[in-house]
């Protein structure tokens, strides 16, 4: 656990992750999946300070109609989706409401991959001992999507790895993973950009970029 209270920035919480999982380091079956966009600078940096490979775990978020922040569930590459039945009878908010929802952001899902990976295959995961990797987690819906497109998939382990969450989120989640590692648990927990000093959105051209980077060094390893 981190002494101070915050992250400089995403780059900065990531090394603090790489700290966290250093027996990890430079394991050919281990497989960082970053969840965009705010997911991959912190990916990035765990997967170079590591020397570990780096892909993407698609995930988008389905708004709650008129609070498009509060999350009522998410969907994931694959066909996953996952919901928030307690929030949604809360709210009565009716099924075809959802499924316009979640056509919409799997429209966006679809654009964010070509946009990403082009002609890049998905990676194989099966067998592969995963982390997954977030700059933070709220509800953690996004997160639970993430972990079934995962598991439907047959790795051999599965590890959540983030900065900041709640603790009641992660109690949630600590039975779907084989590991969970978060470096902060704060309380009262609000937001996760309140525990970065620079949480400044992640732009498209950066989660390609660093990408490109990732890619760029996995084929020079691989020809050593």
């Amino acid at each position: 656990m981190r002494s101070d209270i915050s992250f400089r920035d995403r780059a900065d919480a990531g090394r603090a992750l790489a700290a966290a999982l250093a027996e990890w380091r430079e394991q050919a079956d281990v497989l960082v999946l970053a969840l965009p966009r705010g997911g991959v600078p912190v990916a990035y940096e765990l997967a170079s300070s590591l020397a570990l490979r780096l892909d993407l775990m698609l995930v988008r978020k389905l708004g709650t109609p008129g609070h498009k922040e509060m999350a009522m569930g998410a969907i994931a590459s694959g066909g996953v989706r996952v919901l928030n039945d307690d929030l949604i009878r809360g709210l009565c908010t009716p099924p075809a409401a959802i499924d316009a929802i979640a056509q919409k952001e799997a429209l966006e899902l679809q654009r964010r991959d070509l946009a990403y990976r082009g002609k890049r295959p998905a990676p194989a995961v099966a067998g592969q001992r995963v982390i997954l990797v977030d700059d933070g987690l709220a509800t953690g819906a996004s997160m639970r999507a993430a972990i079934a497109a995962v598991r439907q998939q047959s790795p051999a382990q599965i590890v959540v790895a983030v900065p900041v969450a709640p603790v009641e989120t992660l109690a949630m989640l600590r039975p779907l993973v084989d590991q969970l590692i978060c470096l902060l648990t704060p309380a009262p927990f609000f937001s996760v950009g309140q525990w970065y000093r620079d949480f400044s959105q992640t732009t498209d051209e950066e989660v390609k970029t660093l990408l490109s980077k990732a890619w760029r060094r996995e084929l020079r390893d691989a020809a050593r």
